[in-house]
């Protein structure tokens, strides 16, 4: 849908600037009229082309979406219809992507589907649970409230990724710096000391002989490491909204040592979070625990746990269900089962999420402090050893040259 730049002159005289996304200039003018404004010009903003191009299709990003309720939410409690609520934070919007989006949602509005209907089909962006939230509230009639629960949902969800990219941040950046260093001594260093060293017809250590042979292959096939980067990464853009390969990866990350315990656990807090959300907000558990398990980031526990819904249609208990499904810790199955006996299961759905938070923030911090010496010291190796291969053959040269 094109972007237009209206100049207008409100009732007061005041003229400004509007951006609307209209699919013709007549539809902006039309609109800009019913709202009371004198339209002075209406103009293609040809800048925002790019923008529409680069926003298609991606992620709206997270902080943008909760700025968004939460402004509908004060909207709404100030007495707005939540059509005019729709139109209002759209019409100043800066992310052209997200405008667009909420204009879509206001037309299904108009059309008198309720807010959660229009928001279904944008399910896979936005996610199920928001979609449930919007229901719940809507049948509950505090639509309000049931924003702001999810807006708090998504502030911890939001944080705990925050903490974990942040946290791989530092040690990633020291690893892609030794590669690049690696890559400098290899491409221009090493060439130059190899036609000196053979001038001299001197006897050459091992490691100076193995880094001389690496350093030659590289400059003589110089082409072939981009084009197995990009072929990587083709590889995995083209596998990677295949099921099955999420599946494998999923079930991979598991495996491994220390990261199965974060991996494992930050599911488990997202799982409990949702899963108290949903039933706070009104939904029965049939359906929230359906919800919730797709809400969790791992695909391979999800898988694990797919069997649940039944159990529980079929008379069993959530920790009984769940227990069977031998996906989540025992800690978290014992709590959970506490819950459900003392009828405070919401409750202690969130201090099971609490708790996790708690341990995958220690986890992180302990990672932290531990891989960051190691890369160090790895940069350490692979520097000395660049040293050692070039200075050692130095003593040999001297040697000749007396």
């Amino acid at each position: 849908m094109p972007y237009f730049s209206c100049r207008v002159a409100g009732e007061n005289g005041r003229v400004t600037t509007r951006g609307l996304l209209a699919t013709s200039a007549a539809e902006c003018r039309k609109a800009l009229e019913g709202e009371g404004f004198l339209i002075l010009s209406v103009r293609r903003d040809w800048k925002t082309l790019h923008s529409e191009g680069l926003y298609f299709g991606r992620k709206i990003k997270e902080k943008d979406f909760i700025l968004f309720n939460q402004e509908l939410v004060a909207l709404i409690k100030s007495g707005y219809p939540i059509l005019r609520s729709l139109e209002t934070i759209s019409g100043r919007l800066k992310n052209i992507y997200l405008r667009e989006l909420l204009t879509k949602v206001a037309d299904e509005v108009k059309l008198g589907k309720a807010l959660s209907e229009a928001f279904v089909p944008y399910e896979k962006m936005f996610g199920t649970v928001y979609a449930a939230s919007l229901m719940a509230g809507e049948r509950s009639g505090n639509l309000p409230g049931a924003i702001t629960r999810y807006v708090q949902y998504a502030k911890v969800i939001a944080q705990t990724r925050s903490r974990i990219r942040s946290a791989l941040a530092y040690p990633t950046l020291l690893i892609v710096f030794a590669f690049i260093l690696f890559g400098i001594l290899v491409n221009f260093i090493l060439p130059r000391f190899s036609s000196f060293y053979q001038d001299f017809q001197a006897q050459l250590p091992g490691i100076t002989r193995l880094m001389m042979s690496v350093s030659l292959a590289v400059n003589a096939h110089w082409y072939a490491v981009p084009a197995v980067v990009a072929l990587l990464t083709l590889f995995v853009l083209s596998q990677k909204k295949k099921p099955d390969f999420q599946l494998r990866m999923d079930r991979l990350k598991l495996r491994i040592p220390y990261g199965r315990g974060i991996w494992l656990e930050s599911s488990v807090a997202v799982f409990s979070r949702t899963l108290g959300l949903l039933l706070e907000a009104g939904i029965t558990l049939l359906q929230a625990i359906g919800i919730a398990i797709q809400a969790i980031p791992n695909a391979h526990l999800s898988r694990q746990m797919r069997d649940v819904p039944d159990s529980i249609r079929n008379g069993a208990g959530l920790g009984e269900s769940l227990a069977r499904s031998e996906a989540l810790p025992a800690l978290a199955l014992d709590m959970i089962r506490i819950g459900e006996t003392s009828a405070n299961l919401q409750g202690m759905l969130g201090d099971v999420a609490d708790f996790y938070d708690d341990r995958i923030r220690v986890k992180i911090d302990t990672l932290v402090s531990l891989i960051e010496p190691i890369v160090i010291i790895f940069m350490g190796l692979v520097v000395a050893g660049m040293l050692l291969a070039i200075y050692l053959p130095i003593f040999n040269v001297i040697r000749i040259a007396r």
